[in-house]
C-alpha cells in the first residue's frame, strides 16, 4: 500500500498559489455530479474546472457566443452553458457532449448560475436536421412512434425518475414491515384468474403445431404472481414482488396494456380483510409522503401548461397527492355502492345492477361521491360469481340488503371477502382479498367456476383432452398447514399515471405494448 502524501505548509502554500482553480475546488463543497445537482449549487465565488456531461437540447446563436441548453435526464430544467463561437463546432441538437469551464453567477432569470465553457468535447455527434426530438411541444401520439427516443424528452425522463424513486420508496416500506421481496416466475402453467386472456408461449424454432410442446404441455406468460406468492409466503412469511404481467386482451383503450408491472403482496396469519386494506393504505401513505417534496415530483407538479390534453391539470394532480396522504379512507360494500349508483341511473351509460361488475364510470362516481373528490375509497364484498375462484366466501352472518323482489336470505353467502381501491377522477388502482385457505371449499369453488379441469383427478367426457394437473400444486398448499391469509395487487403503471397526471397508460411506460403494437 502506498503511504499517504503529506504537504508541509510552505509546499502547500506554493501549490495553492500555482493552481488557484484547484484551490477553489478543494476549499469549496464537492462539485455535483449531475445537472440537477448543479442547478441547486450556488457557490459564492466562481469555481473553475467544472465538467458537465449531457445532451444538447437547443442552441441559441449570438455574435460572439452560443447559448447551449444541456440536459442529462436528471431534471426537467436544462443547464445553460455559454460557449465561445470558436469552440461551438459540433454543438447541434441531440449531440452528446462534455463541457468544461467555470461555474459562475448568471445575470439571467432562469437559473442562478451558468457554465462559462473553456473546453468542448463532442462525444457523440448528432445531425440536428434529422434528429426527431425538438424543443417545441410534440404530441404523445407522435412520440409513441419512436419509443427508443422519446425518453430523452425532459418530461418522459422525469417519468422514468418517478418510477425509480417510487420503487426505492416501496422497497423501504416493505423492508420496514419485514416483508421478503421475491421473484416469482414469468412462465406459468395456468391462467391465474381463469379469464382466458393469457399468452401461450412456444419456441421460435418450433416447426409445427403438432410438434411436442417445449415444456410437454401448454405454458403461459403470467397474468399475476399471486398463486406463486401464496406458496412463497408459507416458506418465509410475508412476501411481495414488483414484476411484469401479461394479458392478451384485445382492448385498444387508454387504460390497457399487454405488458405491465404489478406490485403484489401476500401475507399469512391475517384474520380478516381489514388487515389487507390497512396494509394497502399504509403503503400508499408512505409512498406519497416520502416522494411528495422530492425535486422530481415537484417538477412534475409545477410543469407549465402547453395546451395539450395529454396531461391532467397540475392542480388536480396536486389534489391526488394530497388525497393519498389523508387518513381513514372510506370503506363501503359493493351492495351499498350499487344502492348509491341506482339512486342516479340517469348519469350512467351502463345501468348499475347487483351481480354485475362496476364500470369505469361507476367507479369514478363512487370515488367522487363517497370520497368527496379527494380520498380514495375501498369497495368490499363483491358478488362471488364475478370474482376469481380463490377468494374466501363472506361469512354467513353478513346481512346484505336485497333488491326489490329479492329477499335478504337469497343474498346471504353470495359475496367474497375482497376489495377494489378506487381513486377520484380515475378508476380502480388496486384490488385484494382473503384467500380461500380451506381445501374442500377451494375445490368446490374451482368446480363451480369450471376451474376443476386443471386438477389431475378431473374427468370429463365432454373435454377428454383438457390439460390436467396444472393447478395440483396450488391445491396442495391447502393440504399441509395453510393458515388464513390474504393479499393484494396494485397496477404499478396505473398508479404512476395517476400520480403524474399522464392520461394514457401507454405514455407512462418506456416501451409500451398493446393490442396491435410492439414496436421495438
Amino acid at each position: 500500500m502506498r503511504p499517504a502524501t503529506f504537504f508541509k505548509a510552505p509546499k502547500l502554500g506554493r501549490l495553492l498559489a500555482s493552481r488557484p482553480g484547484w484551490a477553489r475546488r478543494c476549499l469549496s463543497q464537492k462539485v455535483p455530479a449531475s445537472i440537477s445537482g448543479l442547478l441547486e449549487w450556488e457557490p459564492a465565488s466562481p469555481v473553475d474546472g467544472v465538467a458537465v456531461n449531457g445532451f444538447v437540447r437547443s442552441v441559441r446563436a449570438m455574435k460572439s457566443h452560443r447559448f447551449v441548453s444541456l440536459g442529462d435526464g436528471s431534471s426537467v430544467a436544462p443547464l445553460q452553458a455559454v460557449v465561445p463561437v470558436d469552440q461551438a463546432d459540433g454543438l447541434s441538437v441531440g449531440a452528446a457532449v462534455r463541457l468544461t469551464g467555470s461555474w459562475v453567477s448568471s445575470p439571467g432569470r432562469n437559473q442562478s448560475h451558468e457554465l462559462h465553457v473553456s473546453q468542448v468535447e463532442v462525444l457523440g455527434p448528432s445531425d440536428a436536421a434529422t434528429f426527431p426530438i425538438q424543443k417545441k411541444y410534440q404530441t404523445p401520439e407522435y412520440l409513441r412512434t419512436m419509443p427508443h427516443l422519446r425518453s430523452r424528452t425532459p418530461y418522459n425522463a422525469a417519468l422514468l425518475r418517478l418510477r425509480s424513486d417510487a420503487i426505492a420508496s416501496l422497497n423501504q416500506f416493505f423492508a420496514s414491515r419485514l416483508f421478503t421481496q421475491t421473484h416469482p416466475p414469468i412462465i406459468t402453467s395456468s391462467d391465474c384468474e381463469g379469464g382466458g386472456e393469457a399468452f401461450t408461449i412456444s419456441p421460435a424454432a418450433q416447426e409445427s403445431e403438432s410438434e411436442e410442446p417445449f415444456f410437454r404441455s401448454p405454458k403461459y406468460l403470467t397474468v399475476s404472481a399471486q398463486l406463486h406468492l401464496e406458496a412463497l409466503a408459507q416458506a418465509v412469511g410475508n412476501v411481495w414482488t414488483l414484476s411484469p404481467a401479461f394479458r392478451a386482451e384485445r382492448s385498444d383503450t387508454s387504460r390497457h396494456l399487454s405488458e405491465f408491472y404489478m406490485l403484489e403482496a401476500e401475507f399469512g396469519f391475517v384474520d380478516d380483510l381489514g388487515g389487507v386494506m390497512d396494509l394497502t393504505e399504509d403503503m400508499l401513505h408512505h409512498l406519497s409522503k416520502s416522494l411528495y417534496q422530492t425535486r422530481g415530483v415537484q417538477e412534475l407538479l409545477s410543469r407549465s401548461n402547453h395546451g395539450g390534453s395529454d396531461l391532467a391539470p397540475a392542480e388536480e394532480v396536486v389534489r391526488r397527492w394530497e388525497g393519498l396522504q389523508t387518513e381513514s379512507w372510506p370503506r363501503l360494500t359493493y351492495t351499498e355502492a350499487i344502492e348509491i349508483l341506482s339512486a342516479r341511473p340517469e348519469l350512467f351509460e351502463h345501468k348499475p345492477s347487483w351481480g354485475v361488475g362496476l364500470q369505469a364510470e361507476h367507479e369514478r362516481y363512487i370515488a367522487g361521491f363517497v370520497g368527496g373528490g379527494k380520498k380514495p375509497v375501498f369497495v368490499v364484498n363483491y358478488p362471488r360469481d364475478i370474482k376469481p375462484f380463490y377468494m374466501l366466501q363472506s361469512p354467513l352472518s353478513r346481512a346484505l340488503p336485497g333488491d326489490a323482489g329479492q329477499s335478504r336470505e337469497g343474498r346471504l353467502d353470495a359475496t367474497v371477502e375482497c376489495f377494489d381501491l378506487l381513486v377520484p377522477e380515475f378508476c380502480e388502482i388496486a384490488g385484494g382479498s382473503m384467500r380461500e385457505h380451506r381445501l374442500e371449499q377451494l375445490l368446490a369453488s374451482m368446480k363451480q367456476q369450471d376451474i376443476g379441469k386443471n386438477l389431475s383427478n378431473y374427468d370429463s367426457e365432454q373435454d377428454p383432452e383438457a390439460t390436467k394437473g396444472s393447478l395440483d400444486w396450488y391445491v396442495d398448499l391447502r393440504r399441509w398447514g395453510c393458515p388464513p391469509h390474504g393479499g393484494f395487487g396494485l397496477g404499478f403503471d396505473r398508479l404512476l399515471g395517476y400520480l403524474s397526471g399522464v392520461q394514457t397508460i401507454r405514455d407512462i411506460v418506456a416501451f409500451p405494448r398493446w393490442f396491435g403494437r410492439c414496436d421495438c
